[in-house]
């Protein structure tokens, strides 16, 4: 037992060490637990040494253009709020390297896979906001995104904490101040409570159009789709997805 001492020792002074790269605080918020299982070595040093440089800072005004915020020029911008593993938000930068990806997830693991692959990827248009995507549409300048991509969110199907669901009349306006006029915004889940709340929040909203004509345009993923591993859980479970867009009018 005592060889494994020095190894415990240097893993909790970076677990130390990574909570002054965090910065969740006890504000109201609409997304679940900060924190899973304890991070590998190699994840805390991972994110030691890259999250900095990936992470986006909030307390700096944003760029008047977005596309300034990667090293290499893009010719859009894509934010995906609660990326998750971030599954999806790695295959679209792969693909798309002309395409600048802002990723907003909260939970540290999920950060720490993200920050992963952009390094063993050695991709560089990818930047990270580790915390409430409501803090980080509130920076972002206005019609600036082309694309916001909300996939498999939290449902909270207890009714006491709908509340929660980040799909409401506030978050709409946030969306619909940050995206270009035509941008879209795409929305998956497999939960059919949560897919009808989404479908009547945005219709009394008034400011997104439903680009749905039959029922294979919103039972059919986009192109492109890798899959995510919530996704792949709710297949698991006999749960099918439903894929909406929504594109905000000129």
């Amino acid at each position: 037992m005592g060889k494994d001492r020095p190894r415990e020792a240097a893993e909790d002074s970076a677990e130390a060490s990574l909570k002054g790269l965090l910065n969740h605080d006890g504000a109201a918020r609409l997304y679940g637990r900060a924190k899973g299982h304890s991070l590998s070595p190699r994840a805390l040093r991972l994110m030691r040494d890259h999250l900095p440089r990936l992470r986006l800072d909030l307390a700096q005004p944003a760029p008047e253009k977005l596309t300034a915020l990667f090293p290499k020029s893009v010719d859009a911008v894509v934010l995906e709020i609660g990326f998750g593993g971030g599954e999806h938000l790695v295959a679209g930068a792969r693909n798309t390297p002309r395409v600048g990806f802002i990723g907003s997830e909260p939970f540290v693991n999920g950060v720490a896979k993200l920050v992963r692959a952009v390094v063993e990827h050695d991709l560089d248009n990818v930047r990270i906001h580790d915390h409430d995507a409501r803090d980080l549409l509130d920076w972002l300048p206005s019609e600036s995104v082309d694309r916001i991509d909300l996939l498999y969110p939290d449902p909270w199907p207890k009714k006491r904490h709908w509340k929660r669901r980040f799909v409401n009349a506030q978050s709409l306006d946030r969306l619909a101040r940050v995206l270009r006029p035509g941008g879209a915004f795409r929305f998956a889940s497999d939960i059919d409570s949560y897919i009808a709340w989404t479908l009547f929040e945005v219709r009394r909203h008034g400011r997104f159009s439903w680009q749905a004509s039959t029922a294979a345009d919103w039972r059919t993923p986009w192109p492109g789709w890798p899959g995510t591993r919530y996704e792949a859980k709710a297949l698991r479970e006999g749960r099918r997805g439903h894929y909406l867009t929504f594109l905000l009018a000129p």
